[in-house]
């Protein structure tokens, strides 16, 4: 029973040494992301499934999107990988814009898109730290049809507005026959609840164009300052 417990602590204290030297790469991940984010200026990021491909509708438009925001004079970040992200850049480079991929390791995304800037093509081991990045510098959050990965990306942003822990800032939900069951359960369960406020619901908004989509960010942008998020 002693030798057990003293196998068990070994390993325990190894863990610890681990953690400790994983903190140099954490701080490594973040110094590099905040030198070449800041330096980039106003984008926007859209999120969807990797797993879209192209010639699906949500792919051309999530294409058509991006475009359509670059041309407005924002640049789009994406997580790099195939699907919508990869139909994102897409759109930012027909439109000749900005085109930053914020890359990670994932099962179904095995590389990079082409589409991707050259300059603008980082690459993260720590999830948390990516999302900060998406979140600090953000103007708006286009949010396409996709997975948990997608969900996680939108709930925690609602979340850090509606706890003031960031600036407001757009969240934009593309395509209605996709999210609005989302949003009657929102509506209606947690709502009549009393999970959250009438106002929490003013911080999504529900479009189906990529028109739309820019009007929204826009009209934002009329009385708020182009800045990192916090």
């Amino acid at each position: 029973m002693q030798m057990r417990k003293e196998q068990h602590t070994k390993g325990w204290n190894e863990i610890k040494t681990n953690d400790s030297w994983a903190l140099f790469k954490i701080m490594g991940e973040f110094v590099t992301g905040f030198e070449k984010m800041s330096a980039i200026g106003p984008c926007v990021s859209i999120f969807g499934s990797a797993r879209t491909r192209p010639g699906d509708m949500y792919y051309e438009l999530a294409v058509n999107v991006a475009k359509k925001v670059a041309e407005a004079g924002y640049g789009i970040i994406t997580g790099g990988g195939p699907g919508i992200m990869e139909a994102g850049n897409k759109g930012a480079n027909l439109a000749g814009g900005t085109s930053v991929g914020l890359n990670i390791d994932l099962p179904f995304e095995q590389h990079d898109n082409p589409f991707i800037d050259s300059d603008k093509s980082l690459d993260f081991d720590y999830f948390f730290v990516r999302k900060v990045m998406f979140v600090k510098y953000s103007q708006g959050f286009v949010v396409m049809p996709g997975g948990f990965g997608t969900l996680d990306e939108l709930f925690e942003s609602i979340t850090l507005i509606q706890t003031n822990k960031i600036h407001k800032f757009p969240i934009v939900l593309v395509g209605s026959d996709f999210w609005r069951g989302l949003l009657e359960w929102i509506k209606n369960t947690m709502l009549e609840e009393g999970n959250i406020s009438p106002g929490d619901l003013d911080l999504i908004k529900l479009v189906d164009s990529a028109e739309e989509v820019v009007e929204v960010i826009d009209d934002f942008y009329k009385g708020h300052t182009l800045s990192p998020n916090f």
